[in-house]
């Protein structure tokens, strides 16, 4: 299903790749991280290619809600408690450059860019927003706590951050493309040393790489199936709604997010771990008939996200011994904020700089043993279901998902069609 962004923004449209190529570095994946690392380089005069599996931002950049923002849930006084105050100081200090990076980038580009603030609500935790004003207030940050949003129900405050963003994805992405080196319809589907090989055959010889493929395709550095997993969320554009002064989600899990986009509420939620039955667009327009009753769908869409057991993205070194690998994964949901964080710190990896916010996301970073067993015992017992079809990236056994027609991986978050075609990764191919 389109979402609001695919339904009226048509992307310019690359060539495949037909020959073999060189090139310094190789970006795997056109998603806003790909192809924000692509405008990085191509600044800094970097000799670079991309290649892209299908089209520019036709996965999840084309299904996000597109709000751009440094309040990513309570996380802050999580960082604080488990990393300390400096690493959590990088975390907020990357997120608010980037804030600051995208409304730079978006002057004189016809993106919908505009100023808002951010809330983090609760329903019912008031003390939770407030140990979390204290958590920013040590890293130097002043958030509000807000006590009246205008929301259809009844809140108990709000965590507010002053002077966030939201945007059109798609039209922003038209806005910087003229210039850049890309492939499209360019599937890379294994790696040999330095070479990449594509879907038809190709070879492209590149003395670094970075990975933007949502979820790392590459399973014998890293270890990346082991460290995260993969969420589908719902939106549904609701037409004679409710004008929001803000962007709003909720604190809990399960809660909703709301913002305005061109006249319509969008309104989000009814999160799930990949492969799971639960929730989705029905429980959204159950929710929108109570509290809007005359309102109206104009569209729907779904997007996925990887999510980290550490709540911190992977950005950095792919793995120790792949010095010139380097990943931007995990994003939690915040694809928009942490696309920018990534392609800055990526950026100077390659060129050799220091980036002083680089260590809260290295992915080497240590995990807690029990986080790891967790994610491995459900990756495990839906390997060991009984199912006519099984994912092509580690045999896992698929679900079919009814409400989106398609054939789900509940380990690692591959999707495939009704007929078998790759809908989504980390497998490389189809059925």
């Amino acid at each position: 299903m389109d979402s609001l962004w695919s339904k009226n923004t048509v992307l310019p449209e690359f060539e495949p790749l037909r020959e073999d190529l060189k090139t310094d570095v190789l970006i795997i994946g056109g998603g806003m991280a790909g192809v924000l690392c692509a405008a990085f380089l191509e600044k800094e005069g970097v000799d670079y290619r991309l290649a892209e599996a299908d089209r520019i931002c036709g996965g999840t950049t084309c299904r996000t809600t597109a709000k751009i923002s440094a309040q990513h849930g309570l996380i802050y006084q999580t960082l604080l408690d488990r990393w300390g105050e400096e690493l959590a100081g990088m975390y907020l200090h990357a997120n608010l450059a980037a804030v600051e990076r995208y409304r730079q980038w978006s002057r004189g580009l016809d993106c919908g860019f505009s100023d808002q603030d951010s809330y983090l609500y609760s329903r019912s935790a008031q003390g939770k927003l407030e140990r979390e004003i204290r958590a920013l207030e040590k890293l130097g940050y002043r958030a509000d706590f807000a006590d009246s949003l205008g929301l259809p129900f009844s809140v108990v405050g709000a965590v507010r951050f002053p002077d966030q963003a939201q945007f059109h994805p798609l039209r922003f992405v038209a806005g910087i493309l003229p210039g850049l080196r890309i492939y499209e319809k360019t599937r890379v589907v294994s790696i040999d040393g330095k070479e990449a090989i594509t879907d038809r055959g190709k070879k492209i010889v590149a003395q670094k790489m970075i990975f933007a493929t949502h979820f790392p395709i590459v399973n014998t550095h890293g270890f990346y199936f082991m460290k995260m997993y993969q969420q589908r969320s719902y939106v549904i554009a609701l037409q004679n709604a409710q004008t929001v002064k803000g962007m709003f989600l909720d604190e809990a899990l399960g809660g909703y997010s709301f913002r305005n986009a061109d006249g319509l509420l969008l309104l989000g939620g009814a999160g799930h771990r990949t492969g799971k039955d639960d929730g989705g667009w029905q429980e959204l327009r159950s929710f929108a008939g109570k509290y809007y009753p005359k309102a109206r769908e104009v569209c729907c869409w779904a997007a996925q996200d990887c999510m980290t057991l550490d709540k911190i993205p992977y950005i950095g070194r792919y793995a120790g011994r792949k010095r010139e690998w380097y990943v931007a994964t995990g994003f939690q949901k915040w694809g928009m904020t942490s696309s920018m964080v990534a392609a800055q710190l990526l950026t100077d990896q390659v060129l050799g700089r220091e980036n002083p916010d680089a260590p809260v996301f290295a992915p080497g970073r240590r995990m807690e043993k029990r986080q790891l067993a967790q994610n491995a015992i459900e990756a495990v017992s839906d390997w060991m279901h009984v199912s006519q079809k099984r994912c092509p990236h580690m045999g896992c056994a698929l679900k079919w998902n009814a409400a989106e027609h398609s054939w789900d991986c509940p380990c690692h978050g591959s999707r495939f069609d009704a007929g078998g075609k790759l809908l989504e990764n980390p497998a490389v191919r189809d059925l």
